[in-house]
């Protein structure tokens, strides 16, 4: 069955790169205008994966840094057996899920005096160019909805959500990224936007039918 997603798909071109292999080059040969590329192209698009899988987003930035470290240090041993794209994704998400992990150790052992002042809402870390699949479906005070219940996913569910629904990555593609198999991909997209949903419709007036897809495909 194929992907029944509600919505345009986010126009991933932006990452289209025709001269991937000449730019894997120039990296590793450390020149200055090939990092700056670099940058141009996956910049933004890494920020906003990061606030997308991250609760404390206060710390995107800093996560964002050390993603573009690994991925400068890193760039001699890449050996092409995936995207340049899906390489970057899966440093970013593992970078995102490290400082997770280690944001909740510390803040069990913390007294919190400020509430969620710190954490900033999920949809103003979301400057890039371009409109997902979300933005078309649920503009405004709807879409400010969706993210927040985005955030409230199993961490699991919510990055198979976001590289499918939102990134527009193939099966395959996310599999790469997450290291795991093509029947757990679709699992946890399945069960990821059927969560979604759920935690939308307790919060939505009712009226018409949520903009997200009720299968993985």
């Amino acid at each position: 069955m194929a992907d029944s997603t509600v919505g345009l798909h986010f126009d991933a071109s932006i990452f289209s790169l025709p001269e991937e292999d000449g730019l894997i080059a120039a990296l590793r040969a450390g020149e200055e205008s090939a990092y700056e590329t670099l940058i141009r192209q996956y910049q933004q698009p890494v920020y906003n994966l990061v606030c997308r899988l991250m609760n404390d987003r206060v710390d995107a930035a800093d996560v964002v840094q050390e993603v573009f470290l690994k991925v400068f240090r890193g760039i001699g041993s890449f050996r092409g057996n995936s995207s340049l794209k899906t390489w970057i994704y899966r440093i970013t998400v593992n970078e995102a899920h490290n400082h997770r992990r280690w944001f909740s150790r510390h803040q069990r052992q913390e007294v919190s005096f400020g509430g969620e002042e710190g954490l900033a809402p999920a949809e103003d870390c979301l400057t890039a160019p371009g409109r997902s699949p979300f933005d078309y479906a649920a503009d405004g005070e709807t879409r400010a909805l969706v993210e927040r219940a985005l955030a409230e996913l199993n961490p699991n569910f919510r990055a198979a959500v976001v590289l499918r629904d939102i990134e527009d990555l193939n099966y395959e593609e996310i599999a790469e990224v997450l290291d795991i198999s093509l029947g757990t991909v679709k699992s946890r997209i399945l069960r990821g936007r059927e969560a979604l949903r759920k935690i939308l419709e307790e919060r939505l007036e009712p009226g018409p039918a949520l903009p997200l897809a009720a299968t993985a495909g």
